[in-house]
């Protein structure tokens, strides 16, 4: 049996057997994509009024709404759409529900894979965790949802994915720098910090790479930087950890990863 495959690590994608079956209306592109996000759990009618409509539904909300469903229910059927062995779209009190396999959506495979490599990195597995977590932020296809018109809701589940992202792609940082790949991080970190300068935690990534790869002046320039840009737009100093770090250089010794 063919799986629907869903997506919305990325553009919003609904794939059969090889179609692309992702609804065109925008408005019920957008609630398809609040019931992902939420899937196998059940998404109220009021939430659905209020990521579509936010703080000023038409009078017609309710009965809009059911239309969506309804012309949602038809692509179901015209292209033959299979969840979890069962109906892919339920109606229960109160609201509605997609049933779906947790590897029928990018977004469930992704938080799956992270949670496997935690475990790795907690039993010292390295290499494993750092498979899992390539595995898993390869999914990623662009900005989540880019194609989706976003309410308030879905504009919070975007931040929300932003960082579980962040959060692993810290976690196989701190993997790689385990296994020794200090030079292999250079660049990379560097690209990180640019887009995000006042994240601390990727500049002492990047001075601890640098140590361990006998690059010790640019190591301490790099925490000059971070204390630099923490000064000016924040008007903070590096936390303790990060400091600590500066003296280990210093001092010549093995710098210390600051954990994930």
């Amino acid at each position: 049996m063919t799986k629907t495959r869903f997506s919305v690590l990325g553009p919003m994608e609904v794939v059969h057997g090889g179609r692309a079956c992702t609804p065109s209306a925008p408005k019920v592109r957008q609630l398809l994509a609040l019931l992902l996000v939420s899937a196998n759990r059940l998404v109220l009618v009021d939430s659905i009024v209020q990521e579509l409509w936010g703080g000023n539904p038409p009078k017609s909300a309710l009965t809009t709404t059911q239309t969506y469903i309804y012309h949602l229910r038809n692509l179901i059927q015209r292209e033959k759409l299979i969840g979890s062995g069962r109906e892919l779209l339920l109606t229960k009190p109160f609201g509605y529900t997609i049933l779906i396999d947790q590897d029928q959506l990018d977004q469930d495979r992704f938080d799956h894979l992270v949670a496997q490599a935690d475990g790795f990195l907690r039993r010292g597995q390295h290499e494993a965790a750092s498979n899992n977590l390539r595995e898993a932020l390869n999914l990623w296809q662009g900005p989540p949802l880019a194609n989706v018109t976003q309410g308030p809701l879905l504009r919070s589940h975007v931040v929300h994915l932003a960082e579980r992202r962040m959060h692993a792609l810290e976690l196989r940082i701190e993997a790689d720098i385990h296994l020794g790949r200090h030079r292999e991080l250079i660049g990379e970190l560097r690209s990180l910090i640019a887009e995000n300068p006042l994240h601390e935690w990727l500049h002492a990534q990047l001075i601890t790479v640098l140590s361990q790869a006998g690059r010790r002046g640019e190591a301490l320039t790099a925490y000059q930087d971070l204390r630099e840009i923490l000064s000016r737009e924040l008007g903070l100093d590096p936390s303790p950890a990060v400091q600590r770090l500066h003296r280990e250089v210093l001092q010549g010794r093995s710098a210390l990863a600051v954990p994930a």
